[in-house]
């Protein structure tokens, strides 16, 4: 599972459920896979999980709002 297009628990991020933009998470080789729900097939971005807790805080706190 290199790419990550296969594990097995992908996961909707929560405030994505209502919305048409929608990315999913899942667990891969001890680091977080990102994706396009909508477009698995496109790739997935593989964070470590401090990178990942970091792209997290900067989503909450407005400082990746578009």
């Amino acid at each position: 599972m290199p790419d990550g297009r296969k594990a097995t628990n992908w996961r909707k991020a929560t405030r994505s459920l209502q919305k048409t933009a929608c990315v999913e998470m899942a667990d891969i080789a001890g680091a977080v896979g990102i994706r396009d729900s909508k477009a698995p097939e496109t790739g997935v971005i593989k964070l470590d999980r401090a990178a990942f807790a970091a792209v997290v805080k900067d989503v909450r706190t407005g400082n990746l709002d578009l």
